[in-house]
């Protein structure tokens, strides 16, 4: 995986490509904007990051992680070469993974504003309705974003701190669904594959494959991607491969309720 650095200029820069003795890093969780105003790989290598809009998650990101004492951080719009198809599959089914070993990972929510508040009044009643009703909720691949990894904080866009994971646990079961068990870290092989994907019924992704693809991580498989394949070959191709797991099925029937 690349890893995102901070020079001593303020500017931001790729490590190499790491295999081995990857360093601690923060990890940013996110809903995308329109492409073209995403920071990708290309951007960084012909330095034209600044700009586009989605700069400003990059630079909270970095931010944060200096504040809590991390150098190197992780940004899925500008850390995969997405034009290199074995580079991209590789990147989506090592995600979970990356996800889980992060030192923190950062949910930026882009619809969510806390400015204005009391200091003194951390009270939520201001900003949970807007949380309650964040598109972070509604996407695929931001739940194995909030299940895999240890430490989650949430923040506003004007990059005020909401709260962890633990703190909102409460907000988060009843916008999820997702039992506090799971949340807290038990392992995913303990909920049946009916439960995990009931977890995903109702998210969407933009392109219809990366429905059954954000859930690899949930089911800890692996597979190729195939862009072009549709959602009916791409829920064939995982549901065969979660019949080989050794989970329980509820009632000993599939779901496929990720259509």
């Amino acid at each position: 995986m690349r890893l995102l650095q901070v020079n001593e200029n303020g500017e931001f820069s790729l490590t190499r490509d790491l295999t081995n003795n990857i360093p601690r890093y923060a990890i940013l969780s996110h809903t995308w904007g329109d492409d073209e105003e995403e920071v990708t790989f290309k951007d960084l290598e012909n330095g034209s990051e600044k700009t586009k809009s989605g700069y400003k998650k990059i630079q909270f990101c970095g931010a944060q992680a200096s504040r809590d004492g991390l150098r190197n951080f992780w940004v899925d719009t500008c850390c995969i070469d997405k034009s290199n198809s074995t580079e991209l599959s590789e990147a989506i089914n090592s995600m979970f993974r990356w996800y889980s070993n992060a030192a923190k990972c950062y949910v930026y929510l882009s619809d969510v504003s806390a400015i204005g508040l009391d200091p003194i009044d951390e009270s939520l009643q201001l900003w949970e309705p807007a949380f309650r009703n964040s598109r972070w909720f509604t996407r695929g691949w931001t739940l194995q974003e909030l299940i895999a990894p240890p430490s989650v904080e949430f923040f506003c866009s004007h990059g005020r701190r909401l709260g962890n994971k633990k703190e909102l646990e409460q907000q988060l079961l009843e916008i999820t669904g997702i039992p506090a068990s799971a949340l807290r870290g038990t392992p995913l092989s303990e909920f049946t594959v009916n439960e995990r994907m009931s977890w995903a019924c109702t998210r969407t992704t933009h392109r219809e494959e990366d429905k059954a693809y954000s859930l690899l991580g949930i089911f800890d498989i692996c597979m190729p991607l195939l862009y072009g394949e549709g959602l009916g070959k791409a829920n064939i191709r995982i549901l065969k491969l979660i019949e080989e797991l050794p989970y329980p099925m509820q009632s000993g029937k599939h779901t496929t309720s990720f259509h």
